[in-house]
């Protein structure tokens, strides 16, 4: 039997202020003044002194401000990389990703297609990715995607939406700044943070657990009952114990797997442009069949923070459009093998996944 070999992220530093060591962080990866490093920040920072005024730039180091109101897109990277090569003297020494989920995956994914040809398009699938990326730095500014652990970069691309999977994805520095997640507004805080319970719910769930995955998803699981059930945290540790739960959910997943939630909000995204997290509390809300108990908390915590949901967001899509959804939804095959085991395609149709869309 062979194992899976996985990367983790070789350097991570956590605590409050731990943005402010960046420069030094940085510093002994720059290949020479020519060489630039290229912050990418999501756009929300502009106006933000408190987080722009602390990015170390020197020599010909770039900010590139980056809209996140969209999933990210292969042709984004594309964009991105081109105009990063036509506007650098040399290669850049690294790139430096700041934001959510999002601006995480979109600085993975730049730093590997500045070292592989084609379209970011070609590698959307797993361990397609040939040479090295180049090095690579995560700043999660929001907790809950796990992005700044995870081996995969998701992205919507003209005829799918698929992660990048690969050794060669994982950042090779992460900063866990407490600090930086002040300003989230209570709904994202909400939806990131249920991004994370249901990666724990999912491992903790699927077939292919094991004792490495089951001990991340545990501690995810836990501490996202506490910060969102049990309140009565203060702010600050209930900041400090969420950041550590996203890192624990993404390492519960590298060696597993998501399932039911995130293949069907796969399809929600891709044809409706709706955000990862809200995406997957509108599928989480419906899968009472596949993960009774942990839909239920699911509600409880809805209720106790007050959150409504969206509804009705498949009831006017044509039959087309519905047909799409499930065909994207159905080509995730690890995340339904793990959610329902080897034979799952009796289980899971396209006429069951309609059902369940119609619901939405």
């Amino acid at each position: 039997m062979s194992y899976k070999n996985f990367p983790m992220v070789p350097r991570v530093i956590f605590g409050r202020g731990s943005f402010n060591q960046l420069g030094e962080l940085l510093s002994p990866n720059r290949l020479n003044r020519n060489a630039p490093f290229i912050f990418l920040v999501d756009d929300v920072f502009k106006t933000e002194i408190d987080v722009t005024s602390r990015i170390p730039i020197s020599y010909e180091d770039k900010v590139v401000y980056v809209s996140t109101e969209e999933e990210p897109k292969t042709s984004q990277v594309d964009e991105l990389v081109e105009n990063i090569i036509l506007t650098s003297k040399e290669r850049p020494s690294g790139i430096i990703g700041i934001g959510g989920g999002s601006m995480l995956d979109l600085a993975k994914a730049v730093a590997i297609m500045l070292t592989n040809e084609g379209s970011a398009e070609d590698y959307q699938g797993w361990d397609l990715v040939k040479n090295k990326a180049l090095y690579h730095v995560g700043i999660p500014t929001i907790s809950g995607t796990g992005a700044e652990v995870s081996r995969t970069t998701v992205l919507t691309g003209s005829t799918k939406k698929l992660g990048i999977n690969s050794d060669y994805t994982p950042f090779d520095q992460v900063v866990l700044d407490p600090e930086l997640t002040n300003g989230v507004p209570k709904d994202q805080w909400f939806y990131t943070g249920m991004d994370c319970f249901i990666h724990s719910v999912e491992s903790l769930n699927g077939t292919y657990l094991n004792a490495f995955s089951k001990t991340y998803g545990d501690m995810a699981y836990s501490i996202c009952k506490e910060i969102y059930l049990d309140g009565k945290l203060s702010k600050k540790d209930a900041q400090d114990k969420l950041m550590m739960a996203s890192w624990h959910g993404g390492m519960s997943i590298a060696y597993s797997q998501v399932g039911v939630a995130h293949a069907m909000s796969y399809g929600l995204s891709y044809l409706l442009g709706t955000k990862h997290g809200i995406g997957n509390c509108i599928v989480f809300n419906h899968l009472e069949e596949f993960y009774p108990k942990d839909v239920k908390l699911f509600k409880d915590m809805i209720a106790k923070h007050k959150i409504t949901l969206p509804t009705n967001v498949c009831s006017d899509l044509s039959e087309k459009d519905l047909d799409t959804m499930i065909s994207i939804a159905l080509s995730l095959e690890p995340l339904w093998e793990n959610a329902i085991g080897k034979n799952w395609k009796k289980r899971i149709t396209p006429k069951k996944l309609k059902e369940l869309y119609l619901k939405m």
